[in-house]
């Protein structure tokens, strides 16, 4: 009888995840192609899904809120969100981890520079924080979002954020803005 209990547990854990529909182990989303891991092919028509961010302009440390949300009820199971440079292909700053729904991901030795789903639950909108580093240039936010096993869109673009232009500064760090006194 035990032998039989085993048999039973291992292969609801192994198998009924894949079998519902999707996959509760190694469901993950590679932090540089934004690809699932399995072989589906990503669509092509124009995703029902748009990133949201609370500012179009950002200071270094600034908390910028990022939001995934589904158009109508398209919902959605899977997602990786990162910030990047515009034309870059590495995640820059980091995130704070608030929804349940969301956990961080290490992603070129960069602890949270992602953030992904923390369930397979259908999802509708997912909210997050996003830290800017120090030096970085225009940005968007990109997405791979995960409907089901067959559906998937990659490459979701926020609208591009800018660094708030702050006064020129030279070598020394101090400004190189003149004073003049009228004696």
């Amino acid at each position: 009888m035990k032998r039989h209990s085993c048999f039973v547990f291992l292969f609801c854990g192994i198998f009924l995840p894949g079998i519902l529909g999707f996959p509760q182990t190694n469901t993950s989303i590679d932090c540089d192609s934004l690809l699932p891991n399995y072989e589906a092919e990503p669509q092509t028509s124009a995703p029902p899904y748009i990133i949201a961010v609370s500012f179009d302009n950002f200071e270094p440390g600034n908390e910028v809120q990022v939001t995934l949300e589904a158009l109508g009820d398209a919902g959605f199971k899977g997602f990786n969100l990162q910030a990047r440079e515009i034309d870059g292909d590495v995640p820059v700053g980091t995130f704070k981890i608030t929804d349940p729904n969301t956990k961080g991901l290490e992603c070129h030795n960069m602890t949270n520079s992602a953030v992904s789903h923390a369930n397979s639950d259908v999802k509708q909108k997912v909210t997050t924080t996003w830290i800017s580093p120090p030096d970085v240039r225009e940005l968007q936010f990109i997405a791979t979002v995960v409907q089901n096993l067959e559906r998937f869109w990659v490459g979701i673009q926020s609208k591009t954020l800018s660094p708030t232009p702050s006064e020129s500064v030279n070598a020394t760090g101090k400004s190189k803005r003149k004073v003049c006194f009228s004696v």
